[in-house]
């Protein structure tokens, strides 16, 4: 049990004694290797000098610049952008406003703070609730992304950087998508956007479409729509259309049965009247004594207006052939 216990405490593989005595011994590392890296950016600077054009740092873009650099940093076995960093970040802290004990790095991004006085005035404050300042507390201040997330709004940030590429964007929405407590907690408007752009392909919202129209409660929500169910009996008689003319083309049978079809045409005709007869034969007498309010007197009467336009569009198609409807008798059809 007392193993257990030490196990628990330690950090890593040592005692938190002994991470004590690391942490204090790489500090003291740490402090000389950011007095050696400020020294290396001011020899930098003393080879070249920042320079300042309309009030914005241009030297990166002169090739005299980068020339001298590069030249320092072959022979002195560094990197370019290293001698870069140190003399750029040199140049943001003067000797005097260098803070003992804060590594060359946190002063590397707090040089990213543009007013000069903020920028020396908080490398002194370490942030709120922290004893020292560490290099995601400040990329925090500066607003940048760091390297362990915490907040939810970092993990966010974090994950939009990774899924900069689309192919990795692409295999990451999938995942997620199949996760259901993570769609039930995406907003209703969102997830109407992202179906909406996932089904831009018409093949893709045929597909969907036909498979969300076999649920009984999404067909009858769809179908409350005016516009919605005018289209799918727009689509129907479309669909009845292409396939009567292409029977009409194709089948050797199709002259014969013309004449049986305007018979059964006709049949449905009568049929047709005769059931509107017997509903409103049904149905107006049991409304006696009874007062419907205005609104309900309202639909009524548009109805009955669609009644009188389809009527005299029966009697027209009848006694001429014609059955094109104008634009008025279409919109009274459609309920506009």
């Amino acid at each position: 049990m007392p193993e257990e216990i030490e196990t628990a405490d330690k950090v890593g593989s040592v005692s938190p004694t002994r991470y004590a005595e690391i942490v204090a011994e790489l500090r003291k590392l740490v402090e000389s290797a950011s007095r050696i890296q400020f020294t290396i950016g001011d020899y930098a600077l003393e080879v070249e000098p920042m320079r300042e054009s309309g009030g914005q740092d241009r030297s990166d873009d002169l090739f005299t610049v980068k020339d001298s650099l590069f030249r320092l940093a072959e022979d002195i076995g560094l990197s370019y952008a290293s001698v870069k960093d140190a003399r750029w970040t040199a140049s943001r802290w003067p000797g005097q406003h260098r803070v003992e004990g804060l590594s060359f790095t946190v002063h590397k991004i707090l040089a990213a703070l543009s007013d000069p006085a903020e920028r020396f005035a908080a490398a002194l404050i370490p942030p709120k609730g922290k004893t020292r300042w560490t290099a995601d507390e400040a990329r925090r201040r500066v607003g940048r992304q760091v390297e362990n997330p915490v907040t939810s709004q970092e993990k966010i940030s974090a994950i939009h950087t990774l899924a900069a590429d689309e192919e990795v964007a692409a295999t990451v929405t999938s995942d997620l998508l199949r996760r259901p407590t993570v769609v039930a907690q995406v907003k209703q408007d969102d997830k109407v956007r992202v179906v909406e752009e996932l089904t831009r392909d018409d093949h893709v919202a045929a597909t969907v479409t036909t498979g969300l129209l076999r649920r009984p409660d999404v067909a009858f929500r769809a179908m409350s729509d005016d516009t919605a169910r005018h289209q799918v009996n727009h689509a129907q008689v479309e669909r009845g259309r292409q396939a009567r003319e292409h029977f009409e083309d194709t089948s050797a049978a199709a002259p014969a049965i013309r004449s049986i079809d305007r018979s059964v045409e006709f049949l449905d005709l009568v049929t047709a009247c005769h059931s509107f007869v017997a509903a409103a034969g049904r149905v107006v007498p049991g409304m006696r004594d009874r007062q419907l309010g205005e609104d309900e007197r309202v639909l009524v009467h548009e109805n009955v207006a669609r009644v009188r336009a389809t009527l005299d569009w029966i009697e027209t198609a009848v006694d001429t052939g014609k059955v094109d409807v104008d634009g008025e008798l279409a919109r009274l059809l459609q309920g506009e």
